[in-house]
């Protein structure tokens, strides 16, 4: 806890899914959270609930380098977390544009900036993906299997990795890369994601759609653990050796669409209600799941909650979202 107290940190995507659960744990940790947030999301964790009067927030887009030097300068900004950036693969198969922007130009600002600060700015994390590998024949896929992404938001992600790389190499910025698999949880408004819009179609009485024919396979990782898996990481960032080093966390247990859909359905006590499978998920990679020994090696880290118990502490809080809700 005191490694964070009195911390001044800056979190991009401050109000996603991992940026809002991320400035929780920091705030509890007695860090000086600044959020750089583009959109006014009232239903997220961040904004609409009391967390928001615990934080710093700047209205800004990442592309914007002179509000990222502002607020790194005037907030006097010591630990970067990088968040920010457009995380739909579908939005980014048909908006490609608007993603290379937020993702490829959103990070190589950010670092630029941070670049400038060096007397400021001693650790940086910049959130990656799983995506970045784009498809291997062998997986599960080890931090130094190529960044090969071949679709637009995968390439997104390679991109942004790679230019985390040479912002290292080249100016020796302290900044460190993850590479998670699909993170779930409470909080999550992207309906069209599998988990929460399975979850919203079961609590509706609905059969549950699947985009794919249901084979795919992830790794799906839960918030509370990915927090605990930045939170090490950052705090080991101001050892050299960490520099310019990528991370994978995950669960090492790859599951289909079906088998998600399956235990859902299971624990919400909906088995009847069998899912509709639409056969129409395009760009994306049919396997992807990660190999988590260098963290285990390197941090000492493991995710502490099985899958089963990941879902049960996500389900009770869209049913009670949902409740509230109008829809």
């Amino acid at each position: 806890m005191s490694h964070w107290k009195s911390t001044s940190v800056l979190v991009t995507g401050a109000s996603g899914l991992l940026g809002s659960a991320l400035c929780e744990e920091l705030v509890a940790r007695g860090a000086l959270v600044t959020c750089l947030v583009r959109d006014w999301v009232p239903q997220s964790r961040l904004l609409g609930t009391a967390l928001m009067d615990r934080c710093n927030i700047v209205r800004g887009e990442l592309e914007d380098h002179e509000t990222v030097l502002r607020t790194l300068n005037e907030y006097e900004v010591n630990t970067v977390f990088h968040l920010g950036a457009q995380t739909i693969v579908g939005t980014a198969s048909r908006s490609p544009l608007s993603t290379f922007e937020a993702n490829i130009k959103g990070t190589w600002v950010l670092l630029e900036a941070c670049r400038q600060l060096p007397r400021l700015v001693k650790r940086v994390l910049v959130a990656s993906s799983d995506k970045a590998y784009g498809s291997h024949d062998k997986l599960p896929y080890t931090e130094d299997a190529p960044l090969v992404g071949r679709f637009p938001y995968d390439v997104s992600k390679s991109c942004a990795d790679l230019i985390c790389t040479s912002y290292f190499h080249t100016y020796r910025l302290p900044v460190a890369i993850t590479r998670c698999g699909n993170l779930y949880g409470a909080g999550d408004l992207n309906w069209n994601r599998l988990i929460p819009g399975t979850i919203r179609s079961l609590a509706r009485g609905e059969r549950p759609l699947v985009r794919s024919d249901g084979s795919f396979v992830r790794d799906y990782f839960y918030v509370r653990d990915a927090v605990e898996a930045y939170l090490a990481l950052a705090e080991r960032l101001g050892e050299p050796r960490f520099h310019g080093e990528a991370f994978n966390f995950g669960t090492e247990e790859p599951k289909s669409v079906l088998e998600i859909v399956a235990l859902l359905r299971e624990a919400m006590g909906r088995k009847d209600l069998e899912p509709v499978i639409q056969n129409e998920a395009s760009h994306e990679i049919p396997r992807q799941f990660l190999d988590c020994t260098k963290a285990r090696a390197w941090l000492d880290w493991h995710p502490r909650r099985t899958l089963a118990q990941g879902l049960a502490e996500t389900i009770p809080w869209y049913l009670a979202n949902l409740q509230g809700r109008a829809e």
